[in-house]
């Protein structure tokens, strides 16, 4: 059973698993020591808003609901607060929240009646996976909270703003500021599909978003001309070696969470190999991993050493700043008057009333909720699905929220459907193509079939009802000419 205490902490919850090891493994040299003190305050809050809680359940048994709503709210608010406290306090286990968290569910469970097994764990993993996936879908400036660590390091110090990445900085800000706001917008809604995978690795989200932006603009059917395909660009050879194989006619590069699953297999089996070394790993997914591990055993340096650097071509030394700028953008956008759209990207699977393709869906869907219209979107969530096959009533589609309304205030109108189907159904004349040609003085029709080299006398004849055997032509005459192209 849902009460409206769940949703009213798992979303500040959530976020403190990701940041809950905020310190561990620091590579400071003198790390700063816990308060104890403060810490201790903090975990007693948990006794404190759980004792409120119990009481507040023995009033609801007693006949007072509103006045147990109330004492449940004030008790999860405490919680709540004391939750975001430990999330910025050295040495606080933000697991013990979570404890917390699963606690008040059980007790709630059994103080309702409610016929669940209250050990039964795998209603605790539901409740916190629903809670997980509810936070994934919320408003995007809250992923900004999400894990900031590579290896016990803040990425903020990982990530050296010299010059190649100041100027990549000021790229993403000008003429690219375009394609990085895209890129936002398309991984909203992809967030739940590739940010669990990243999550479970302990990577950052934000170099995941740094490799979207360069790689593909967030695009799932993106392919380059090298042969790399997918959100994430991965080479035939290289997805396969990491699961992305052909499954059932699909090609799993092209599956979002599939890629990020062996995007983070990658990166993390290239920091094991490059000592933790984040541009390096970058310049091996870029230019390969056997470069840059002989130039990494050769000079033992980090990739801006010049004998490093200057080592590897061009498009990989544009590459590495590239990533992190976009890294720290997503993570610091304010520092230069950055503004993301707030997107929410939470999605819904609905089976479609009527016979139509993802492009139909698409068009019928107009531009609400998204101004420039959520055709991309569409495609980003359903990878499997061809955009101008019509499915069969009763298909299910992954579909934004924010488009529900729109899909049942226009997508149920015949009238309108018929419309949209009658584009779709449009075919491009096939054949000769013309182009128009006007008689200059001294003309002929076979000058004129010798200088467009793509049709013959009889042909322009023929086309323009141009009596033989004189075909004559009177200067100013328009006339059709079949043309190559």
């Amino acid at each position: 059973m849902r009460t409206k205490f769940t949703a009213c902490i798992a979303t500040s919850l959530i976020a403190l698993a990701w940041l809950g090891s905020a310190y561990a493994g620091s590579w400071f040299t003198t790390p700063p020591k816990p308060n104890e003190r403060a810490i201790n305050a903090l975990y007693a809050q948990i006794d404190a808003a759980t004792n409120s809680f119990q009481a507040g359940l023995e009033l609801k048994r007693s006949g007072s609901p509103k006045t147990a709503q109330a004492k449940l709210d004030l008790a999860l608010a405490a919680l709540s607060s004391a939750a975001e406290r430990c999330s910025t306090t050295l040495g606080c286990e933000s697991t013990r929240f979570f404890s917390a968290y699963q606690a008040l569910i059980k007790l709630q469970s059994s103080a309702l009646g409610n016929d669940l097994a209250i050990d039964d764990a795998a209603t605790d993993e539901l409740e916190l996976q629903e809670s997980r996936e509810r936070m994934i879908g919320a408003n995007l400036p809250e992923m900004h909270k999400a894990l900031t660590l590579l290896k016990g390091r803040r990425l903020r110090d990982v990530i050296t703003l010299n010059e190649p990445v100041k100027a990549a900085l000021d790229e993403w800000l000008t003429w690219l500021r375009p394609q990085l706001i895209e890129t936002y917008k398309n991984y909203a809604y992809m967030r739940p599909l590739m940010l669990p995978e990243y999550e479970k690795a302990g990577l950052p989200e934000a170099v995941l978003f740094g490799i979207l932006a360069q790689e593909s603009f967030g695009r799932v059917h993106s392919l380059s001309k090298a042969g790399a395909a997918g959100p994430l660009q991965f080479m035939q050879a290289t997805g396969l070696r990491y699961g992305l194989g052909v499954v059932n006619g699909f090609d799993m590069r092209f599956d979002p969470q599939a890629a990020a699953r062996a995007n983070v297999g990658y990166i993390n089996d290239q920091l094991a190999k490059l000592n933790n070394d984040l541009e390096l790993t970058l310049a091996a997914y870029n230019g390969g991993e056997g470069r840059v591990g002989r130039l990494h055993d050769q000079y033992k340096k980090g990739f801006w050493n010049d004998k490093v650097y200057y080592s590897l071509p061009q498009e990989t030394r544009d590459y590495v700043p590239k990533v992190l700028a976009a890294a720290y953008l997503f993570l610091h956008p304010e520092e230069f008057n950055l503004k993301f759209p707030e997107v929410n990207g939470a999605t819904v699977e609905s089976a479609v009333n009527n016979a139509m393709s993802l492009s139909e869906l698409s068009i019928c869907l107009g531009q609400d909720g998204r101004e420039d219209g959520w055709f991309r979107t569409l495609r980003n969530l359903n990878p499997r699905i061809r955009p101008d096959n019509r499915m069969a009533p009763g298909t299910k589609v992954k579909m934004p929220q924010a488009a529900m309304s729109a899909y049942r205030g226009h997508c149920d109108n015949a009238e309108f459907m018929a419309r949209i189907s009658s584009l779709h159904d449009a075919r491009l004349p096939t054949g000769a193509v013309y182009v128009p040609y006007v008689v200059r003085a001294g003309d002929t029709l076979a000058a004129i079939a010798k200088r467009t080299t793509c049709s013959n006398v009889a042909a322009i004849a023929n086309l323009n009802a141009i009596a033989a055997p004189q075909f004559a032509l009177k200067l100013g005459q328009r006339i059709k000419v079949p043309s190559c192209s």
